[in-house]
């Protein structure tokens, strides 16, 4: 037999009052408090208008409700559940979050970000966010155009971005990121800025590099910083803010004319073979057998612009262009090669700083973290194990580490 109705919907909801659903956003909270969020934003944020008052209190919440896996305004009711009235003040109702969030101005969001620039510095000397950054550190700089919907969007306008690898056109805001990473440590976002959908990449990019690069230096980044960008960014401003700022640049370049002159005349002698991510390794060469190559040429560019010329290294990646009709038995008479050059001063060997570059796509990694919210799905992890530890026998397990531990856990 079957139903001849569909089951009612249901709606889960952790209203018990002497328990907290979300207890591990007491030491988050603790330690954003002692790196000073609230007084950062109260100090630099001020938004206009009934709804922007404490602006304090209501982006500490903000940021509590997303560490818990909030992802929509509604969602920001899980910090009134349970007993998070007796472990935090201040919690405010997501409506008034969300009128909050909306008498935000284009100048607001830039107070915001200052805000978040000096609270990144003071929580890099609380916690061990750049391990390593005392010798090497990189900052990926690249922007991505967000859509919105409403019709008064301030700044909203048509710009291109790529979905599923065909270029669109979408109507947005285009946000312009830095963010700072070394060879053992995860990217954090040290500096943004928000434009109209129409910007170009580059615009405001010179200023940005130098800002960023500023907050590195004040997180701990004392050795050598490499700023990694894409072609959008090749041009003399950007590279002379870099150099400027005592860093070193690592750019791709589009494939004019004077780019292919550079690379025609590497000699077939000067390539080397390279571990690309589909090398295969064989046990009787012992070696990596690659269709991937690099080579190093001296390159002069933006020779035409008086007083900015730079001279640096031209590192070039080649890649076997396969005959997509091999299989039908038309044999290539030659090789051909798709051709990858990067404009860098960085003071690592060919393989190695060929290798750095090709690191920059952690920033893409970065973005799609911001538009999907990962942090959505941390908290069923954390709620997983939790009521795993509740079983009586990790309880036991739990009360043996605590006592080797001399602590609590």
């Amino acid at each position: 037999m079957r139903l001849f109705h569909s089951l009612a919907r249901t709606h889960a909801s952790f209203d018990d009052p002497n328990l907290v659903s979300h207890a591990g956003l007491v030491p988050v909270m603790a330690l954003a408090q002692r790196a000073g969020l609230g007084d950062l934003v109260a100090g630099h944020v001020r938004p206009g208008g009934e709804c922007g008052v404490n602006p304090h209190l209501k982006v500490a919440c903000l940021v509590a409700g997303m560490a818990a896996g909030a992802d929509s305004i509604d969602d920001m009711d899980v910090l009134r559940h349970g007993a998070m009235s007796t472990l935090f003040g201040g919690v405010r109702a997501p409506s008034t979050l969300g009128s909050h969030l909306r008498s935000y101005t284009w100048g607001n969001v830039g107070q915001l970000e200052k805000a978040g620039r000096e609270f990144l510095i003071a929580l890099a000397c609380r916690a061990p966010l750049l391990p390593g950054a005392g010798t090497l550190a990189f900052i990926d700089i690249d922007s991505m155009q967000k859509r919105v919907y409403g019709h008064k969007k301030q700044g909203a306008r048509f710009g291109h971005t790529k979905i599923q690898g065909k270029s669109l056109l979408v109507r947005g805001l285009n946000a312009l990121a830095a963010v700072v990473s070394t060879p053992i440590a995860a990217p954090v976002i040290a500096a943004t800025r928000l434009r109209g959908g129409n910007a170009a990449s580059a615009r405001g990019a010179a200023s940005l590099a130098a800002r960023a690069i500023g907050t590195a230096r004040d997180c701990g980044c004392t050795g050598t910083i490499v700023v990694r960008m894409d072609s959008a960014y090749y041009n003399a401003a950007v590279i002379g803010a870099i150099r400027s700022r005592d860093a070193r640049f690592s750019v791709t370049v589009p494939m004019n004319g004077s780019i292919r002159a550079a690379i025609a005349a590497i000699g077939e002698d000067a390539w080397t073979p390279i571990r690309y991510p589909r090398a295969i390794w064989d046990d009787q060469l012992q070696a990596w057998i690659s269709d991937a190559e690099v080579a190093e040429v001296e390159y002069t560019a933006f020779a035409s612009k008086k007083g900015q010329a730079v001279t640096a290294r031209l590192i070039v990646r080649r890649v076997r262009d396969l005959n997509k009709k091999a299989a039908d038995g038309q044999d290539e008479l030659f090789p051909a090669w798709r051709y990858h050059a990067v404009f860098t001063d960085s003071p690592f060997e060919l393989v190695q700083a060929e290798g750095h570059h090709r690191g920059h796509a952690v920033v893409e990694q970065v973005f799609a973290d911001v538009t999907s919210g990962p942090l959505a799905h941390w908290c069923t992890l954390v709620l997983s194990v939790e009521m795993l530890l509740m079983h009586p026998r990790c309880r036991r397990v739990t009360a043996l580490l605590a006592r080797r531990c001399g602590r609590p856990l």
